[in-house]
């Protein structure tokens, strides 16, 4: 056994300046959809179609941190973190997309950064986290090779209001998962389905994870700057040779698509021809330098592992999940597998691509099916789960990888895409119809925890 795996967990053996937060997400949280000068997002929008929406619900109020973000920064700083990850809303600062600047949304992410750093709570700041304005999706969104132009007005603006008090900046969230669930299945913003939509919102968000990169190191002094992707370590549900391929063509999809271009290798084509197909549709090679960018550190977001078997009826991958609940092993509210050993290896696994400088886990956390009764909430599986998590995090560090933060996913219930308010995330219950907060023991776990630091 490795020493470090059975070490006593405390955050103070993360070591001095570890950045221990919590993330939220604009349209996920704030609501204030018709105040304030903002525009219509494509969330907006597919919300409205039937069926796409578990409960038939919206994230237009949400859990209202518009104008309840006061209350929520001081409930994150009573549980002891020192910083807070955020995304700023595209339609809430161009309401067209590009062109006109609202006023009134620059004034509401200042209060918001200068609340932050009044309160010691060090911003790190998403640019886009899935909220593309409704007036460019019309114009084909991220298919569209006009969206370098587009999203290079928000970052700028984004840069030269806030930098001078935001220094930590996040590019794109998660691009493989926007991607692939907006512009190929359908099952997100904006609906779209097939691989030419797919293709090309790829590449676009590949260029455009650099290009912002480039912009806010143009432009913000003492800047630090990564970009997050989401993560599974992707396993075969047997060694048979079918469901080996399997797992890698996955594997392809899930981890190398985004970062290998980052990282200046160009598109994974090995193990999944599929993807010459996507060099061939965006004539890729050449833009394999454009699309590099040195980073400072990338952000992983990992919840859980895959675990894949052959499938000749999927088109283009052959490859279908084997759910966690068939293999009858530990698994969260939305059956999600618990596998903390798993974390630990996909941590590694990033590490030793070997030019990564730092890494931030900037998503990490488990919905359960919370209650409150007598205004507690025992969400002990929650705490279970980042404990584990947080030992394989320590582990991986004390291997020599250079982890930096920890944010937990997330500070309060909030609107959880097409699951809608079922799957409740949040170190802190939200009642929407009420908008009462309630600490959850998960929560009191972390106040506990990072006493420690």
């Amino acid at each position: 056994m490795n020493p470090f795996q059975s070490a006593r967990l405390s955050a103070k053996a993360f070591g001095d300046n570890f950045l221990w937060g919590v993330a939220i997400a604009a349209q996920q949280n704030e609501g204030g959809h018709n105040v304030g000068g903002r525009g219509v997002s494509i969330w907006d929008v597919f919300s409205r179609r039937n069926g796409k929406i578990k409960g038939g619900t919206n994230p237009l109020v949400s859990c209202d941190f518009y104008h309840r973000y006061k209350e929520d920064l001081l409930l994150a700083k009573a549980l002891g973190f020192n910083s807070f990850r955020f995304s700023i809303s595209w339609p809430r600062i161009l309401p067209e997309g590009i062109g006109r600047v609202n006023k009134e949304g620059i004034a509401f992410y200042n209060k918001l950064i200068d609340e932050c750093l009044e309160l010691g709570l060090t911003p790190l700041v998403t640019l886009y986290h899935w909220d593309l304005p409704q007036p460019l999706e019309k114009e084909g969104g991220w298919t569209s090779y006009r969206m370098q132009r587009w999203f290079a007005r928000f970052a700028t603006v984004c840069a030269e209001e806030f930098g001078d008090r935001v220094k930590n900046w996040i590019v794109l969230n998660e691009p493989a998962s926007f991607t692939s669930l907006g512009y190929m299945l359908g099952k997100h913003a904006p609906g779209k389905t097939g691989l030419t939509n797919y293709f090309s919102a790829i590449h676009q968000a590949v260029l455009a994870q650099a290009d912002g990169g480039e912009i806010l190191r143009a432009l913000v002094h003492k800047s630090y700057i990564g970009t997050t992707f989401s993560c599974s370590e992707v396993l075969p549900f047997s060694t048979k040779e079918e469901d080996v391929l399997a797992a890698k063509r996955v594997d392809v999809i899930l981890n190398r698509l985004f970062i290998e271009p980052a990282l200046g290798r160009g598109y994974p084509q090995d193990d999944f021809k599929l993807i010459e197909r996507l060099e061939i549709h965006n004539k890729a090679w050449k833009y394999t330098d454009r699309m590099h960018f040195k980073f400072d550190f990338i952000g992983l977001q990992n919840y859980f592992p895959v675990v894949v078997r052959h499938n000749s009826i999927i088109p283009h991958i052959h490859a279908s999940e084997v759910k966690a609940a068939t293999r009858k092993v530990p698994h969260t509210g939305l059956g999600w597998e618990v596998n903390a050993e798993s974390f630990y290896r996909i941590i590694k696994r990033f590490w030793l691509y070997g030019t990564v400088k730092e890494i931030l886990i900037t998503e990490n956390g488990a919905a359960y099916k919370d209650e409150v009764k007598n205004a507690v909430v025992n969400d002990e599986q929650r705490v279970d789960y980042f404990k584990q998590h947080l030992q394989a995090a320590l582990r991986a560090k004390h291997e020599g990888v250079n982890i930096k933060g920890y944010y937990a996913w997330t500070l309060t219930d909030n609107f959880e895409w097409a699951e809608g308010y079922k799957a409740r995330f949040g170190l802190i219950h939200v009642d929407f119809k009420t908008q009462l907060r309630t600490i959850k023991n998960s929560g009191y776990w972390f106040r506990d925890f990072l006493k420690q630091a």
